[in-house]
């Protein structure tokens, strides 16, 4: 019988901090949206342990993920969340200054013969998926036409050919909330993953979906989820089941019937409605503690009429993401508990077994 995962998986700050190095370092990472630098210079931040990134575009149109680290002294070159650079990247310190590539450009009061080109900013891995942006947390090596790692189509496997009709790269965000909870990333990711819980936590998701309605795909190493359909009279998730926007143009009669739920490891939760998608961004920030962003998607058509109405959804799922962010935290506040003892998984918590030989096997058990 399959059991949950030992108490150190959860409750031992030693052991997240080697987990983060084996799991989140090793794999790509979701950090954000094409839409969200859609100029030059325009960028955001992303910071996971001790790294920090900056994805920003340049004049070319290339998106980039530039270690936040200033060549000269080591400084942070940007504090903030997201912003547009004019151009150049300065450091607040002693103003050494970078292209939009990373490229160092003016270094003042080096010596004669000190050459810029040897000190570029060092560079993350940068790919993207369908619009949106995945990021490897390693320096690439230098020059930049030396191979890096895989590109992010070989860990997410057959995803994009299964997700191709919702044509996430042609959505826009609607809205963010950024949650912080109280629980470790990993039992984030088993929540999302079975429904057993939904009669009794979610009353208003109850009456839209079946609780054991679930169609799951077969796990893999990358990740694991399946499709959810509706109950009767209803037409998508929402605050009455109601659809008050189109269908996304290029679902088929079936997509336009149920709702995809995936896991895409480590850190990416893919929600794919008939009418919008919804994704989950996980930020590890402690062995106890997560920061979530979440973010709805919507085809550019719905958000620019003068009507558009997209409340009814994020309502409905911010209410939803709270519950979910409750009954995780006190899933964290109990197997922090020196009593606590890995418990067995029912026949129906397949996803989440799959999902701890996972994290086991990245742990060398």
């Amino acid at each position: 019988m399959h059991t949950t995962l030992p108490r150190r998986f959860y409750a031992d700050p030693e052991f997240y901090r080697a987990e983060l190095e084996r799991f989140f370092f090793n794999r790509w990472i979701c950090a954000g949206r094409v839409d969200q630098i859609p100029n030059a210079g325009d960028y955001f931040t992303r910071t996971l342990a001790d790294d920090s990134i900056i994805v920003t575009r340049d004049g070319a149109g290339a998106i980039h993920a530039l270690f936040n680290v200033c060549r000269h002294r080591g400084t942070r070159l940007c504090d903030a969340a997201e912003g547009h650079f004019v151009d150049r990247i300065q450091c607040p310190y002693h103003a050494w200054t970078y292209d939009l590539r990373g490229r160092l450009v003016a270094a003042p009061h080096m010596p004669p013969g000190f050459c810029k080109e040897e000190y570029p900013l060092h560079r993350a891995g940068c790919d993207v998926w369908d619009g949106n942006i995945f990021v490897f947390l390693r320096a690439l090596p230098d020059p930049p036409d030396q191979p890096g790692p895989p590109g992010v189509r070989d860990q997410l496997g057959d995803l994009p050919e299964r997700f191709a009709a919702w044509r996430m790269g042609e959505l826009r965000l609607g809205r963010r909330i950024v949650y912080d909870v109280k629980a470790n990333w990993k039992l984030i990711v088993q929540n999302y993953n079975e429904c057993l819980h939904c009669p009794n936590l979610h009353p208003a998701l109850h009456k839209l979906h079946h609780y054991l309605g679930a169609d799951n795909a077969a796990p893999t190493a990358c990740y694991c989820g399946g499709a959810m359909g509706f109950r009767d009279g209803v037409e998508t998730m929402s605050v009455d089941g109601r659809r008050r926007r189109d269908v996304l143009p290029g679902l088929d009669a079936a997509q336009r019937e149920r709702v995809e739920y995936y896991a895409i490891y480590p850190n990416f939760l893919l929600s794919l409605h008939p009418d919008y998608v919804m994704t989950h961004t996980l930020w590890p920030r402690a062995h106890d503690r997560s920061e979530i962003v979440c973010e709805w998607h919507f085809h550019p058509d719905e958000l620019a009429k003068p009507d558009a109405h997209i409340d009814d959804a994020v309502e409905f799922w911010d209410r939803t993401n709270r519950e979910d962010w409750w009954i995780s935290e006190q899933s964290q506040a109990g197997i922090s508990s020196r009593v606590y003892q890995p418990g067995p998984y029912s026949e129906r918590e397949a996803l989440l077994w799959s999902f701890d030989h996972i994290v086991r096997r990245s742990a060398g058990e």
